[in-house]
């Protein structure tokens, strides 16, 4: 710590206890694995399939890119503020890296292979660089992020399925297709209105768009002259075209086709040369 000759200031030289603090740490990191490999009896690097790193209060950690075959990497419970450490590690299958200070994953991407990710306890706080990182992990199964700022986000269970469909046990619950179906209506409206307007394998008129809502008016007491059923949504709409459209999507659409017998001839009218044979008709039937 120094003084400022022209005022009374002081000036901290931060960037060299940064500095000085990182070289302590890493041969503590240092020393962690090479004692891993001892316990392990590894003698080659490319025999290292897995680390276990944990609970040994480091802060940074060395290089593990010489361990070109390793998947299963244990760091939880330590004081890690990123992750650059990992940038070729492309087998990897498992990480744990929870119950850290970790503030940002730049870098992650790098990892393809990763099935288990697991960072919840930490403090990111930017969903959407978190996501970039993330999203294009075609093969990540098991993700947590609870106990994160970001996860106070409103939405931000729906988000991640909506990044991640590949997804299937996110902070150690399992998603169900109801979050699924939620997240394609929030977040994908042009999906959300081509499912609604098919039913049972035909599509009903349903030309509009779904960033602009319909027009209604609503009432406290609908008209006298209104007989509505219970089951009935007791809206009045300005335009009778707009009710259509709202009840065309919310009753499905079914039909069917059959053979119209009448219009079949039998075994002795194929025979009569008076009778006039005509192509046998088919009836199509649609119910909602």
């Amino acid at each position: 710590m120094s003084r400022n000759r022209n005022s009374s200031s002081f000036v901290f030289p931060c960037t060299k206890v940064r500095k000085v603090s990182v070289e302590n740490a890493l041969p503590s990191s240092l020393k962690a694995v090479e004692d891993q490999l001892k316990i392990c009896g590894h003698k080659r690097d490319i025999d290292v399939l897995e680390l276990f790193l944990s609970k040994k209060e480091l802060t940074e950690v060395i290089d593990l890119s010489r361990f070109k075959k390793l998947r299963y990497l244990w760091l939880h419970h330590n004081k890690l503020h990123g992750i650059s450490f990992l940038t070729r590690n492309y087998c990897l299958t498992e990480l744990y890296l929870n119950n850290n200070a970790i503030f940002e994953i730049e870098g992650l991407h790098n990892l393809p292979s990763l099935n288990i990710l697991l960072l919840h306890h930490n403090e990111l706080t930017n969903i959407d660089a978190t996501m970039k990182e993330l999203k294009g992990m075609q093969n990540l199964r098991s993700l947590s992020l609870y106990q994160n700022p970001l996860s106070q986000y409103n939405l931000y269970r729906l988000y991640i399925i909506f990044h991640l469909p590949g997804l299937e046990l996110l902070d150690r619950k399992q998603i169900t297709e109801k979050e699924r179906r939620s997240m394609i209506t929030i977040f994908n409206h042009k999906k959300a209105h081509v499912i609604q307007s098919v039913a049972f394998g035909k599509r009903v008129d349903a030309s509009w768009n779904p960033k602009l809502p319909i027009k209604q008016k609503w009432v406290k007491k609908p008209p006298s002259d209104f007989a509505f059923g219970d089951n009935v949504d007791k809206t009045v709409f300005d335009d009778p075209e707009d009710a259509v459209f709202v009840r065309s999507t919310k009753r499905s659409l079914m039909t069917f086709t059959s053979m119209n017998w009448n219009t079949v001839l039998t075994r002795s009218e194929k025979y009569d040369q008076k009778k006039k044979s005509s192509a046998a008709e088919m009836l199509m039937i649609s119910l909602r």
